[in-house]
Order: C-alpha cells, then sequence, then structure tokens
C-alpha cells in the first residue's frame, strides 16, 4: 500500500514541476526555443482531446444550420497557423493575437446580423445576453449562429496549438477547457464533451510530469494515469454542476422523467427523451366556447437530437398580430390548479387581460410567459384568432413563402441522413400528393398507421426523425412530431414543432379540465395567406377509457390533485354535431386541418392505435396484449452512457489494484489456494514453491545461502510440523533423485493444501 502512495506522491510532483518548467516556455535545448516534436510529446495528447472537446460543439452547431465544411478548413488553417507562427511567437504575443481575433470576430459576427437586430445590440442587452448564456443559454438561439461559429472557432485553437508548440502544455489544456466550459454553461456540451475536456486535461497534467522520460515514462505510470482518468470520468458523468447543463448525469437507473418536464415549461429547448412517464394531476381549468389544443410553445431549430426556439423574448406591451386569413374569435379564461410557468391558450392569440401584463412575455413565435410562476388559483383570459380555412382552401394556397419564413422553417442539419427525404418523396408520390397540404396530410396518415404509440421507448441516438422513421416500431408524440416536420422540411414545406395540451376532460358544456397527462407535441405547417395550421401524427386511438382508468387508479390510491371543477362525476358530452357543408370530414370546422380530428376530451400523450399495443393503462402507460406494461421489461436497461460509466470503473478498478499491488496479491493468493494436477515431478516441485510461500508469509522468509533442507527443516521444527518434511523430501526426490511416482507428488500436494487451509487464512494475510 505504501508503494502505490509514495506513487501517487512523486507523480504529483513530477507533474507541479514539470508544468512549472513548461509555462516558463523552455523548449528541448533549455534555451525557451519551441520545436514541432512538441506536438508528438505525451502532453499533446492530452491537449488535442480537449481541443477535440470544443470543435464538437462547434461542428454541432454549423452542422445544425447546414453546413461544416468552411469550419473544417478554418480550423484547420488556424492549427497550421499557429503551428508555423509558434516556434518564433512569445506565448504572451499569442494571447495578445487571439485576443485581437476575438475582438475582429465579435464585430464581423455582429456585422453580419440583420440592421434591425443590430439595433437591439446596447450595453446591457449585450450584458443581459451574456448572463443568459452562462446560465444556460443555448448558443443555437443566437441569430445567425453558423456564423458565430465561423467567426469565433478560430480564436482558441490557435491559442491552444500556439502554446502546445512552446510546450506550454497546462496553459494550452486550460484555454481549450474554458471553452468547453463555456459550452458547459450553456448547455451545449454533452457529456461526451465534458468528460473529453476532464479526460484531456487530467492527462495534460498527468503526462507533463512524465515529459522528460517521454513516451516509455507514460508507459511506466499509465496504471496511476488510468485510476484518476478514471476517476474524472465517473465524477463528470455522475455530477452535473453547470447551470445549463443539457445532458443529465449518466448514472445508470433513475426515475423515467415526466414529459412536462421537457415540453410545456415553455422552455427555449425541447430534448428528445427515451422512456417516460405521465401524471394525472390536474394543471389546469379553462372556460371557453369550444375546445382547442392549449398551445405552450414553438420550436424552429432542429438540431438532430431535439429542438431550440431561436430569437428572443419582448415584453407583452399590449394586442399581438392577427393571423392572415379568415379566424374565428375564441375567449379564453384559464384558471391554474398548479403552479404553472407557461400561459397555455389556443392559437393565435391577440390579446390577453387579468394577467400581470406589466411583466409577461411573447415570444419570438407568439407564445406566451408569464413573467413570474402562475399560483394555484391564478386566473387569465386570453383572445385568440383561430384559423378557419378549409381543405380545398389550403391546397389552393400554393407555395409563395416569405423568404424569412422559407429560411427558417425549412432549415435541416447537414448530417441528417438521405434517406429521410428519399422516403418521404415516395411517400408523397405514391399518395399523388401534388400540394404542401396533400404532402402534411400524407406524412401525417403514413406515420399514424406505420407507428405503434408507447411511452416506453429507448434513449434516442442520432437523428431522431431518421431514428424513428427507419428503425423503430413505436414512440409517443415527440417523435412523431418531430419526424413529420423533419419530413415536411425536406420536401420545403415550411413546418415547425409545438408543444401544449390537448383539449382534456370536458366536465361542463363551456369547461374542460387539463391534466398532465394530456400535455402534448405536434406540428403546424406555414400556408401562404392563412398562416400556421396544426396538424398532429400521433395516433388518436381509444383514449378516453384508458385515461378515465388512470384517474380512477390515480383516486384509489389517495393521490391528491387529480380531481377539479368536478371532474370526478364524469365527462359532459353533447349530440355529436353535423359536418359543415364543404368540409373534407368536418375537421376544418373543428379547428384542426389535418387529417385526423383531435380526440374529444382528450388526445396527444397516451394515446395507442387500435389493434395490436392495446390502450393505456395506468398512468397513461400503454400495456400489451397481456396487459402488462409495456415498460415492465425486467429494469434497468443500459444506454451508451451507461457503457462508458461502467467501463471507466473496470478501467479505474483494474489499474488501481495493478497500482496498489492488489492484482499481484490476488494472483498469489489463487496460485497458493488451488493446484492442478500434472506432472509428477512438476507437481512435487510447485507443492514446495507453495510451502516456501507459505512461509514466507505465516513464519519467515527462506534465508540467503540456506538451503531446501535446512529451511523445511526449520519450517518443520517451529511452524509445521512433519508434514512439511512429507513436502521437502518429495521436492528434492523430483529434483535431485529418481524422480516420484503420480502417489509421492499427489501426498505432496495434499500435505501443502492442508498447510495451507491452517495456517494461512486469505482475508487476513493476502
Amino acid at each position: 500500500m505504501s508503494g502505490g502512495t509514495e506513487g501517487l506522491t512523486s507523480i504529483a510532483k513530477d507533474a507541479t514541476a514539470a508544468a512549472t518548467r513548461s509555462d516558463r516556455g523552455r523548449g528541448s535545448d533549455g534555451h525557451g526555443r519551441a520545436s514541432y516534436r512538441a506536438l508528438v510529446r505525451p502532453p499533446a495528447a492530452g491537449v488535442a482531446l480537449v481541443v477535440a472537446s470544443f470543435w464538437s460543439v462547434f461542428f454541432h452547431v454549423t452542422d445544425v444550420v447546414g453546413g461544416s465544411g468552411v469550419l473544417a478548413m478554418e480550423l484547420a488553417l488556424a492549427t497550421l497557423a499557429a503551428v508555423w507562427l509558434g516556434r518564433t511567437l512569445r506565448p504572451r504575443t499569442a494571447a495578445a493575437l487571439a485576443a485581437a481575433g476575438l475582438a475582429v470576430g465579435l464585430t464581423g459576427y455582429f456585422f453580419s446580423v440583420p440592421e434591425s437586430a443590430r439595433a437591439l445590440f446596447t450595453a446591457a442587452r449585450v450584458l443581459a445576453d451574456l448572463r443568459a448564456l452562462l446560465t444556460g443559454l443555448s448558443v443555437l438561439r443566437l441569430l445567425n449562429v453558423g456564423a458565430w461559429a465561423l467567426f469565433l472557432a478560430p480564436v482558441p485553437t490557435f491559442l491552444a496549438a500556439a502554446l502546445t508548440v512552446r510546450r506550454r502544455y497546462v496553459s494550452a489544456a486550460t484555454v481549450a477547457a474554458a471553452t468547453t466550459g463555456f459550452f458547459a454553461l450553456t448547455g451545449d456540451a454533452g457529456v461526451g464533451a465534458i468528460l473529453a475536456a476532464a479526460v484531456g486535461a487530467t492527462l495534460t497534467a498527468g503526462f507533463a510530469g512524465l515529459d522528460t522520460a517521454g513516451w516509455r515514462g507514460v508507459s511506466a505510470q499509465w496504471d496511476t494515469l488510468a485510476v484518476v482518468v478514471a476517476a474524472m470520468v465517473v465524477v463528470t458523468s455522475a455530477v452535473t454542476v453547470v447551470p445549463g447543463s443539457g445532458a443529465n448525469p449518466v448514472l445508470p437507473g433513475g426515475q423515467s422523467p415526466t414529459v412536462e418536464s421537457s415540453l410545456v415549461t415553455n422552455s427555449d429547448r425541447v430534448g428528445v427523451l427515451g422512456s417516460i412517464r405521465l401524471s394525472p394531476e390536474v394543471r389546469f381549468v379553462v372556460e371557453a366556447d369550444r375546445s382547442a389544443y392549449w398551445r405552450v410553445g414553438a420550436y424552429d431549430r432542429y438540431t438532430g437530437g431535439g429542438w431550440v426556439r431561436t430569437g428572443g423574448t419582448t415584453r407583452y406591451s399590449g394586442d399581438l398580430a392577427s393571423p392572415p386569413g379568415e379566424t374565428e374569435r375564441l375567449v379564453q379564461e384559464v384558471t391554474a390548479k398548479a403552479k404553472l410557468n407557461a400561459m397555455p391558450a389556443a392559437w393565435k392569440p391577440v390579446s390577453v387581460r387579468n394577467a400581470p401584463v406589466d411583466t409577461m412575455q411573447v415570444t419570438d413565435l407568439d407564445g406566451l410567459k408569464p413573467g413570474t410562476a402562475l399560483l394555484v388559483n391564478d386566473t387569465y383570459t386570453v383572445v385568440s384568432e383561430t384559423p378557419t380555412a378549409t381543405p380545398a382552401e389550403l391546397r389552393r394556397a400554393g407555395v409563395d413563402y416569405p423568404s424569412s419564413v422559407q429560411q427558417r422553417y425549412t432549415g435541416l442539419p447537414e448530417s441528417t441522413p438521405d434517406r429521410v427525404a428519399n422516403r418521404t418523396a415516395r411517400i408523397l408520390d405514391e399518395a399523388n400528393a401534388t400540394t404542401p397540404y396533400d404532402a402534411a396530410v400524407a406524412v401525417e396518415r403514413y406515420l399514424e398507421s406505420t407507428k405503434s404509440y408507447s411511452l416506453d421507448v429507448p434513449a434516442p441516438r442520432g437523428s431522431v426523425a431518421d431514428r424513428f422513421l427507419f428503425e423503430m416500431e413505436s414512440g409517443y408524440c415527440v417523435y412523431y412530431a418531430t419526424t413529420m416536420a423533419v419530413m415536411l422540411r425536406t420536401q420545403g414545406i415550411p413546418a415547425r414543432f409545438v408543444t401544449g395540451y390537448t383539449p382534456g376532460q370536458r366536465v361542463a358544456e363551456d369547461e374542460w379540465v387539463v391534466r398532465g397527462l394530456d400535455s402534448h407535441a405536434w406540428v403546424e405547417v406555414y400556408f401562404p395567406e392563412h398562416g400556421w395550421v396544426r396538424f398532429d401524427p400521433t395516433p388518436g386511438g381509444p383514449r378516453e377509457s384508458a385515461e378515465q382508468e388512470s384517474v380512477e387508479e390515480a383516486r384509489a390510491s389517495g393521490e391528491s390533485g387529480v380531481d377539479a371543477a368536478g371532474s370526478e362525476d364524469g365527462t359532459y358530452s353533447t349530440p355529436t354535431p353535423t359536418p359543415e357543408p364543404g368540409s373534407d370530414n368536418g375537421t376544418a370546422a373543428a379547428g384542426n386541418i389535418g387529417v385526423t380530428p383531435f380526440p374529444s376530451g382528450a388526445g396527444g400523450l397516451g394515446i395507442t392505435p387500435a389493434g395490436p399495443g392495446g390502450i393505456t393503462g395506468s398512468l397513461g402507460r400503454p400495456t400489451t396484449g397481456g396487459g402488462a406494461a409495456a415498460g415492465d421489461d425486467g429494469g434497468w436497461q443500459p444506454t451508451r452512457g451507461d457503457a462508458v460509466l461502467i467501463g471507466a470503473l473496470v478501467v479505474g478498478v483494474v489499474a488501481g489494484a495493478r497500482r496498489f499491488g492488489l492484482t499481484g496479491r490476488a494472483y498469489r493468493a489463487v496460485w497458493l489456494l488451488h493446484q492442478s494436477p500434472g506432472e509428477p515431478a512438476a507437481d512435487a516441485e510447485r507443492a514446495y514453491r507453495r510451502l516456501e510461500y507459505l512461509g514466507a508469509v505465516a513464519y519467515r522468509p527462506r534465508q540467503t545461502g540456506e538451503t531446501p533442507r535446512q529451511y523445511v527443516d526449520a519450517l518443520a521444527r517451529d511452524a509445521f510440523g512433519d508434514t512439511a518434511r512429507t513436502v521437502g523430501s518429495a521436492y528434492e526426490r523430483a529434483t535431485y533423485g529418481g524422480g516420484v511416482t503420480a502417489d509421492e507428488a499427489a501426498t505432496a500436494v495434499d500435505a501443502t493444501d492442508r498447510l495451507v487451509r491452517e495456517h494461512a487464512p486469505v482475508l487476513r494475510r493476502f
């Protein structure tokens, strides 16, 4: 144990000393001259890993907005320039150049945004935006974020590379880690990037202590470095401490999150999760002349793994713009029955009353946000103008989209597989869809008919839309809505992802009770002269009975907050209205232009199509045909993050055991306790070696110059008795005499086994 502790102390001292020498800028000749050989020294590997961590974020940003080719060329040129100039640039000069480059980059970004946006760049606004970035505002929300990445990515790249050439390894890793840390605060650096930065920084510090010994020194101390790196991986994975981190800890297991936590808080980002759960608790009550989808927020930028809302928010200052085309007025009075961080309302809200309007905010996509959370029994009134266009009118709308709409709502990550566009084109051809409306209906019907509904799905990897379309058999509303929006965008049709609630349980002619299990996601498609129109691709099978069952189970178990406004008395029903003349299937008059009218009383989350998969079970969870919960699959299933954590733990344990001599001691214990039969002479010799090792542990080691017979006599006299002489005699005959028989060798082995059992308690001695 003391040897392992001394090794850790030694490497720590060496690392400190080497880091000090490195930060003084000494080169291989001790006179401060840099060398290209610095790039192939062990510490450079750690720096490269940290640099790669923030590169991955920049590449993700540019991929989301359409392409990373220019960024790759920029980073390559910045690295080459730093390597070429680094031999002559002093570290302070390199830092000054980087600072100048940062100033130029920020200036270039300023002039890259539209002139109307530049007018908002005040000192107070810039400071507020910076504070927001450092507390969780994703850089993907920035206007023209692609230009922002191209202007700024070369700066830390150049400085880190220049410092590496000067052998300022620790300083270079610090620059790169600070850049990754910035992205961790904004929530744009995932677990992988944060782990890479932590591991790279640790390796840099560790390798700096071994730099004078080169790779040979690294190989000699690999176990100590492995223990430290494994510890960094585990700590970084298990603890998320940054305010805006978008990555959850990757500790295995844990309870599934509620869908509301990621959907209906009107946050600026929505991630696509794996398995989720729903809540039967009442969230709010709506009084209105007719039902609607109670919209919370919309999102325009698809990242491949979720959605981000770009643009900012403004304070509500009066009436909002009405949508184009024919509309119908809808007044809604919403009463909160739980704490709400959003203001659900039918699309499109044009005015708000009875709310703290002096602090209320409106997002760039016309979502309503309270200045402070709404508390129980807080009430507000919203007036909405809901679109009433018929399918025939939407078919005639054409494709003359405003350039701002076309640019903002048809963009996709460059990494989106081509097969998504190809499959969508084939679906439209088979449906003979010749207009954007027909295309939306065709995609909606395709997803409804080919995918089943389930809340229990594996965590997504890669492009969510691609995986759901080609590799998954089932999913829930987030998967359906994401996939439909992406499919339409591949065909140049503006579409966006929307979150909110379905109508809820109707408890009176003009009153609806909305629960957590009504949280939902759908799609809005833009039509010239009509604006945004809702489509819901999530299957709308038998839901009401399943919802009632889950609510009854919650009541029976004594859960609070399950009912409000008399909802325990059942659902209010009215005669089915007759479809208006000229409408297709009557859906236009109801406000849902898509193929399937929204379900009365509920919809969205928890809906399961008729047929295989059954209906929802307890708390809205889908059930199999046999009645077991679909998610009842035996418990935790490991993800890629779990595999990384488990692998790090295994490597750390093995390396730590080797560093502190535990692996050798474990091997010797097994070797002493068990002997498999073999050749008689070899068996007799090994029996003696085991006896000699046991004597060293339980009595004393064999002394220099002491013969085997003398040592055996001493063991027999002072420790083990005549049994030891049996082993020694067999060993002498096997080594120096005419050999031993199999029985004699077996007797010697048995004698040693007996002595081991009597004199070697493993837990105390090994």
